[in-house]
């Protein structure tokens, strides 16, 4: 037997506006909400569905900037320079970690300073 994950928190000060971001920049709809955070998710499967949900939790001291762990996304319909225009007009702005400028990714922030990569492969959707 194996696990999946199924649910990525993101501890954060303002859920409202991450979860509108994020749902955004994924495709993703509001699914629940339960002392104030909120669960975005895939509007076809939400929770337990092959895709993991996202749950926006509010915190009064939330970790920003580099993160043990980060979150890439792929294009799907469109290639990489349009689709770093439509997050970067979602509210996404680019974030330097030291990059020398040859990668094939970028690295940008959410409006709460929670860095995550936008790679260039185009996926199915």
């Amino acid at each position: 037997m194996v696990s999946r994950i199924s649910e990525l928190v993101l501890n954060c000060s303002d859920p409202e506006l991450l979860a509108g971001f994020w749902s955004g920049v994924l495709g993703y709809v509001e699914l629940g909400r339960e002392d104030g955070a909120i669960e975005i998710g895939p509007s076809d499967a939400g929770f337990g569905g092959l895709q993991p949900t996202i749950i926006l939790s509010p915190s009064s001291n939330p970790h920003t900037g580099r993160l043990p762990l980060h979150i890439d996304v792929n294009p799907v319909d469109r290639d990489q320079d349009a689709e770093l225009e439509r997050l970067l007009a979602l509210g996404a702005r680019p974030a330097d970690v030291g990059q020398t400028g040859s990668e094939q990714w970028h690295v940008l922030a959410d409006p709460e300073g929670n860095e995550f990569c936008l790679l260039r492969k185009r996926l199915d959707p």
